[in-house]
């Protein structure tokens, strides 16, 4: 898949757990992880937009594309 998810990578950077973001975005911990691993399909721009909220980011700092 081109979209890379680096959600990970902000999740360290901000030396935050999987749990916690899910609590702060009100999304469960087994959503966060399909949208981490990649599987999701899609992605509300509501959610988004909390997870940017949440790490203090940019939706580029959490979405790659490479071809």
């Amino acid at each position: 898949m081109p979209i890379i998810i680096n959600l990970d990578v902000m999740l360290a950077k901000r030396k935050m757990k999987s749990k916690e973001l899910a609590e702060k975005i009100g999304i469960t911990t087994a959503n966060l992880s399909i949208l981490k691993s990649g599987k999701a399909k899609a992605i509300r721009f509501s959610t988004l937009e909390a997870i940017c909220e949440a790490l203090e980011c940019q939706p580029s700092d959490i979405l790659e594309y490479q071809p």
